[in-house]
């Protein structure tokens, strides 16, 4: 991280880190002093004032704050998360395929991929480095996000590659910045799609003011985006849905649903009031499959992975129509 008297530039390890646990951790203040000032002061994230503390960060993005020093007392300070220092238990590795460079595994929903500044938790990179140490080199940030390659959100389940190598690492690198790797997802969307099938391609842009990603079809700003989906089953008040994603933007299937007008069930971050909720503990998507050619082969591959035992027992809980 750059920085200069009340400026901070965010750096891969902060992207999606909050800003008030970001400013927390740089500054030594507490988190709810860092609240009580942006919200009453205003911080400026690429020269637009936010009032909002959890907005998300993104790489790249410019943090300035009119007083760096904030107002505190001695008591309120706090220390960066000792990364040794890590809580829980690692996660179990549920394993679909593995040669000598890749890992292909099925990741469980609130598992969290790599680890974040705001976060001691044991993460799915530490258990894929304790099953294969030499995974721990691997990487353009190893120390970041070791063998990873592509993410899915914590609270998202299903199919994801490793790379055991920085041979294997390269290779997929430039098959998904290419787009020769297929993902296909499924998601329960609130309320009922319009189409039977469409393809969504407004632009994302990450709002400053909610803390999450805006997708509006009338924009010219943001990254351009791609999601086709297709109705699978249509239910009283949802509707379920096959995803194929052509980009990969930071929750591209989420932020395109919401702008639909029909935010992914469970999902407390892209919540649109008027429309009616179905009460859910995590978010009803699953990264069902993953079609690519593997490092050193010439052949296309799909792994599927079935839908997690609790996504069905919702659905099967619901009126068909």
């Amino acid at each position: 991280m750059e920085s200069t008297v009340g400026q901070f530039t965010i750096d891969r390890i902060d992207h999606n880190a909050r800003l008030d646990v970001f400013l927390a951790r740089v500054c030594h203040i507490s988190r709810s002093k860092v609240q009580k000032y942006i919200k009453q002061s205003g911080v400026e994230i690429n020269n637009e004032t936010t009032y909002v503390p959890h907005a998300f960060l993104e790489t790249g993005d410019v943090v300035e704050v009119a007083d760096v020093r904030f107002p505190y007392q001695k008591d309120e300070t706090i220390t960066d998360v000792d990364p040794m220092e890590k809580k829980g238990e690692l996660p179990q590795l549920d394993i679909l395929f593995e040669d000598e460079n890749v890992i292909v595994l099925n990741k469980a929903a609130g598992v969290l991929v790599h680890p974040t500044p705001s976060s001691n938790e044991y993460t799915l990179m530490d258990a894929l480095i304790e099953h294969t140490p030499g995974i721990a080199e691997v990487g353009d940030k190893p120390e970041e996000r070791a063998g990873i390659v592509h993410r899915l959100d914590r609270m998202t389940s299903g199919v994801m590659i490793a790379a055991k190598t920085q041979e294997a690492f390269d290779d997929l690198k430039h098959k998904f910045q290419k787009r020769f790797v297929y993902k296909k997802y499924r998601a329960l969307v609130a309320g009922s799609l319009q189409k039977d099938y469409d393809t969504v391609l407004f632009k994302i842009v990450r709002s400053k003011s909610a803390g999450r990603m805006v997708a509006r079809p009338e924009s010219q700003e943001g990254k351009e985006a791609s999601t086709d989906y297709e109705v699978i089953q249509r239910y009283a008040n949802a509707t379920e849905v096959d995803v194929d994603l052509h980009t990969g933007r930071t929750h591209q299937i989420r932020a395109h649903f919401h702008a639909l007008g029909n935010p992914v069930v469970g999902d407390p971050l892209y919540v649109i009031k008027s429309v009616k909720q179905i009460p859910f503990p995590r978010l009803w998507l699953h990264a069902y499959q993953l079609t690519l050619a593997l490092p050193g082969k010439h052949e296309a591959r799909t792994f599927t992975v079935p839908l997690p035992p609790e996504l069905t027992e919702l659905t099967d809980r619901l009126h068909k129509v």
